[in-house]
C-alpha cells in the first residue's frame, strides 16, 4: 500500500515536483469524487503556464514530443488529483483507467506509444497501482492547439 510519504519520496527521488494545477478556464469541474472514486478531468500540457507541445502528430510533432506532452498531462493529472485528496496521494488504491487523446494527422497511428508517456509516468510515480486500463484516441483538434489530452479515474479511500 502506498502512503503519502512513500509517493512523495518516489516524486523526490524522481526529481518530480508536482505543479500547481492549473486554473479551469471553462465551464467544468477540474474533478468529481463518489461512491470511493475519483474523476480527474482532461488535463493538456500545461507548463508554467503554457502549453507545452501545440500541433500534430504526424504533421510535424514528432512520437518524442508526444510523450513529453502526454507525461506533462499526467503530471497535471496527479497535481489535481492531489487537490482533491487533500494533499494525500496515499489515498489513491488503484488507477483504474486512463484515457488519452492525441491531436494528429489521419496517417499518424502510434497513439499508444505517445499516450505511453503518461501511462510510464502512473506507475514510476505510484507503482503497480499506477497500473490501468487504458484508451489512446487520435483526433483532429485539441482544446488550445495542445497535441495530447489525458484523464483519469483512480479508486480512492
Amino acid at each position: 500500500m502506498n502512503t503519502q510519504a512513500a509517493i512523495e519520496a518516489r516524486l523526490k527521488e524522481l526529481g518530480i515536483e508536482l505543479p500547481t494545477p492549473p486554473a479551469v478556464a471553462f465551464n467544468y469541474i477540474p474533478t468529481r469524487m463518489g461512491a470511493g472514486t475519483l474523476w480527474v478531468a482532461g488535463q493538456v500540457p500545461f507548463k508554467d503556464g503554457k502549453i507545452l507541445v501545440e500541433g500534430k502528430l504526424g504533421g510535424g510533432v514528432s512520437a518524442e514530443d508526444g510523450q513529453k506532452a502526454a507525461r506533462q498531462c499526467a503530471l497535471n493529472v496527479l497535481a489535481q488529483a492531489k487537490a482533491a485528496l487533500d494533499g494525500d496521494l496515499g489515498r489513491i488504491r488503484a488507477t483504474l483507467k486512463v484515457t488519452g487523446w492525441v491531436a494528429c494527422t489521419p496517417e499518424f497511428y502510434e497513439h499508444p506509444k505517445v499516450i505511453n508517456g503518461a501511462s510510464d509516468l502512473f506507475v514510476e510515480v505510484l507503482g503497480d497501482i499506477g497500473r490501468h486500463a487504458r484508451c489512446a484516441i487520435g483526433s483532429p483538434s485539441l482544446p488550445l492547439n495542445c497535441a495530447v489530452e489525458v484523464d483519469a479515474v483512480f479508486l480512492v479511500d
